[in-house]
């Protein structure tokens, strides 16, 4: 598994947008800023290594109170949701049988505005769905293991959902606790850039999923899904060529992509059980602990999915 890293005039680019440093000092005395903060918070882990607290400061813009919010609720919710960070095994069965179903390999190569493209997408419309949860678990699972491995910097993620099996029943088990606290993870935990979200293959079914997402997702995310009629509308916003061989591009077939990030993630077994002692605790936070109310609002009356 080979994620290709900026270079040359892109690199430039993507510095520019992320507000980079030209000096690599300065970034070293960033993260050593961050370190010292760290080093002052009692509820926090220490053990966060230098290459992904660049990529913190990359996806945050080099703001350090940016980087302070994320990490804090980075450590955070491990600790609110132990659900979706324990027991991060692809070798178990559940999380083995995920990956057999459902494909959702970031791509190898990066758009002409240097961003991540990650693909996702189902096997087949009759398998019954898998523990949503579990689902949930690896997608945060890859952006862990994305922090250590984008060296360089990108500038945002794109991505692309395939909705050529998607069902009533695959969704059923959807609820909106759940699906709040999952993007409450991916849009406060990670220093993630959404760039844009695409769906292709639709049906009927798409425009409930979207509408039951949306009240989830901060207005700036809802405003970059993009809904498409035929490949070649995708094609206007990421380059055919770096596209699975199934969707006419050169980047070699979606399953064998899939194939690769099971390894990859199988190297970072070892790391993923230690992190399960990593999160923050809530009694030795200075001030008040943070509640699940404070996090999720859930006091608050949420509807069901319901797909006819």
């Amino acid at each position: 598994m080979t994620l290709v890293q900026p270079s040359g005039e892109l690199s430039a680019k993507i510095k520019e947008e992320l507000r980079e440093p030209a000096n690599p000092a300065d970034i070293e005395r960033d993260i050593g800023i961050i370190r010292e903060w760290l080093g002052k918070q009692p509820h926090l882990p220490k053990d966060m290594d230098d290459a992904r607290l660049r990529t913190f400061l990359r996806g945050c813009k080099f703001s350090l109170e940016r980087v302070k919010q994320k990490l804090d609720m980075y450590y955070t919710m491990r600790n609110a949701v132990p659900e979706l960070f324990t027991d991060r095994d692809v070798s178990r069965p559940e999380m083995a049988e995920i990956l057999n179903v459902i494909h959702m390999p970031p791509l190898p190569g990066l758009t002409p505005a240097g961003c991540r493209v990650v693909m996702l997408r189902g096997t087949d419309k009759d398998i019954t769905t898998p523990n949503v949860i579990e689902s949930m678990k690896l997608t945060l699972m890859i952006g862990d293991v994305r922090l250590a491995e984008e060296s360089v910097g990108v500038a945002g993620d794109v991505y692309i959902m395939d909705a050529s099996v998607a069902s009533p029943a695959h969704f059923a088990k959807f609820t909106p606790t759940l699906v709040k606290k999952f993007l409450i993870c991916v849009q406060e935990a990670y220093p993630v850039k959404l760039k844009e979200v695409h769906v292709i293959n639709v049906s009927p079914i798409v425009d409930t999923i979207v509408n039951f997402v949306k009240p989830f997702l901060k207005e700036k995310i809802r405003e970059r899904i993009h809904i498409h009629s035929s490949m070649e509308d995708l094609y206007k916003y990421v380059p055919k060529a770096m596209l699975p061989s199934e969707y006419g591009g050169d980047a070699g077939s979606i399953k064998d992509l899939n194939e690769q990030w099971r390894a990859k993630l199988g190297e970072y077994t070892a790391w993923f059980k230690e992190q399960e002692a990593s999160k923050a605790n809530e009694s030795l936070r200075p001030g008040a602990p943070k509640t699940a109310d404070e996090l999720f609002g859930m006091d608050g009356t949420f509807r069901q999915l319901t797909i006819d």
